[in-house]
């Protein structure tokens, strides 16, 4: 890790919860940014667009912007246009994205014009998600549509509490269905390849901080990036002791970042 040239950051649950800042946030991310590495705010937030993501984030204080942020709908409208070019889709999603589905044909289930749609992209959960609209989504996966999911995440932290998301949904789709949804954010490894080429660094010289110990640090570490798992957010330590694989490193807060990156490039420079 010493020859870290960039951060890759989770938002929520990392930098804030509910939109306001953790302590001591903001001012990590201008002493990383101070340091020049170079930054990605990588994020499965489906409610927003990198637009408004990014004016919330620069309103409290944080020095992003647009060009700083990839969201999950973003790397989907690349996925769709390399994979299912000119598909007719249908959305199910919490929250207005369609600024960062550029090129992405979405049909109006409300208007219909008798052609079924050839993917469902589901995205995060919300009041959307009822009955109706889950029912219509099983009916045009029975029919042949393919499901593309923007993540598998099963739960987000807010100043409420821990919410239902996406993935307890998604896996009942699945099964009802017998089809596999192609994900596209994260854990996806091309999420990841996606926010290495946004930096312009090799995996070996990236970091990857979250919340999310599965979807944001196992899954870095799988594509080759430095996971740091911080205890905030969604953490909890049942789930830590129950995942899949063991953190690089675990800190208490994004705040210690950047006292961890001065150790860690300390260490390396003595290794030389």
């Amino acid at each position: 890790m010493g020859s870290v040239r960039a951060v890759l950051i989770d938002i929520d649950g990392v930098l804030t919860v509910s939109w306001q800042p953790l302590p001591g946030t903001v001012e990590a991310l201008r002493e990383i940014r101070g340091a020049g590495l170079a930054v990605a705010l990588v994020t499965n937030t489906t409610s927003r667009t990198r637009a408004s993501i990014a004016r919330t984030l620069a309103d409290a204080g944080f020095p992003v912007s647009a060009g700083d942020i990839l969201t999950a709908p973003a790397v989907t409208a690349a996925h769709l246009a390399e994979h299912h070019p000119g598909a007719r889709c249908v959305l199910l999603n919490s929250g207005d994205i369609a600024e960062d589905l550029s090129g992405v044909t979405l049909v109006d289930e409300d208007r219909g014009d008798g052609e079924p749609p050839d993917v469902v992209v589901v995205g995060g959960a919300g009041p959307e998600f009822g009955y109706a609209a889950l029912d219509r989504a099983f009916g045009h996966l029975q029919r042949g549509a393919r499901l593309v999911a923007m993540h598998r995440n099963l739960y987000w932290r807010t100043d409420q509490g821990l919410r239902l998301d996406t993935g307890a949904f998604l896996a009942g789709l699945e099964k009802a269905a017998r089809v596999e949804a192609e994900i596209t954010g994260k854990p996806s490894p091309a999420f990841f390849e996606a926010a290495l080429a946004h930096v312009g660094v090799g995996a070996d010289e990236a970091v990857m901080v979250g919340d999310d110990i599965e979807s944001d640090v196992l899954a870095a570490q799988r594509a080759g990036v430095t996971g740091v798992l911080v205890r905030t957010g969604k953490y909890l330590p049942q789930t830590h002791r129950d995942a899949g694989g063991t953190p690089d490193r675990v800190i208490d807060s994004f705040a210690d970042l950047p006292a961890l990156l001065r150790d860690l490039r300390g260490s390396a420079q003595q290794q030389l």
